[in-house]
């Protein structure tokens, strides 16, 4: 029986990629989205064509008031699929991006980045964490930013770092589930998260290339392999770990 992995902002940029690439390592993937059903769909059409199961469900993770309706679809879904209510991996990935500078941040921005990078990840796995099965993992991304400063991203960059110390937190208490976390930590990639602006930004692109070791922006390629590896049995003794995969920025 295949393992089940649960990937929140499944449909698009690293959260497609990692649902694919899981989907290659052997794993059935259940997917959300916030509003883009069709590239939901697109992707569970992808990993269906590589032999593994896939669902899609929507669920806003920046809303808390919704979970305890998600947990009840997940579970009805589940029960259904795989006769089972329980997952294996949760990927907490779904965000948005920020690029304000301090003297400008409102405090609706501010609420808008920690209920979706802080808070939702908080109490979503909390909310699933009955669902989670005993040897499993949770997979808390972060980011390239939490090491290195880029002005403007200081809202962003405080909650992924809130997250990295939470993660800790996380393998600790669940140590006795035998339940492995870990953060991932990518660096600038060229995605259309931020809408594009690694990616579409040549300048951009170019200055954060010149300051990386293997000389590029990083590709969504170059992250799912390494959620899909932590969701193995390989990585098991990895646990409590921040892992930059960023090609060497700013070294």
């Amino acid at each position: 029986m295949s393992k089940i992995a649960l990937v929140t902002g499944g449909s698009r940029g690293l959260g497609r990629n990692m649902s694919i690439a899981l989907a290659k390592k052997g794993l059935d993937v259940i997917l959300t989205y916030n509003s883009n059903k069709e590239a939901a769909d697109e992707v569970v059409a992808g990993i269906q064509a590589l032999g593994q199961n896939a669902y899609s469900l929507q669920l806003d993770t920046s809303n808390i008031h919704v979970f305890d309706t998600f947990h009840q679809q997940l579970t009805n879904l589940l029960n259904e699929k795989a006769g089972h209510p329980g997952i294996d991996y949760l990927i907490n990935n779904a965000g948005t991006a920020l690029y304000a500078p301090i003297a400008e941040v409102t405090e609706q921005q501010l609420d808008d980045i920690f209920n979706i990078h802080f808070k939702g990840v908080f109490f979503l796995t909390q909310k699933l964490l009955p669902l989670i099965n005993d040897g499993g993992g949770i997979i808390n991304i972060s980011s390239g930013l939490t090491r290195l400063t880029m002005p403007g991203s200081s809202v962003y960059a405080a909650q992924k770092t809130a997250v990295e110390t939470l993660s800790r937190y996380m393998a600790q208490e669940l140590g006795p589930r035998k339940i492995r976390v870990n953060v991932l930590a990518p660096g600038a990639i060229e995605t259309d998260f931020g809408g594009g602006r690694t990616r579409d930004n040549k300048e951009i692109n170019a200055r954060i290339a010149g300051f990386t070791a293997l000389g590029r922006v990083g590709l969504p390629g170059d992250i799912g392999g390494v959620v899909a590896f932590l969701c193995t049995d390989d990585a098991y003794w990895i646990n409590g770990q921040r892992i930059e995969v960023s090609g060497g920025q700013g070294l």
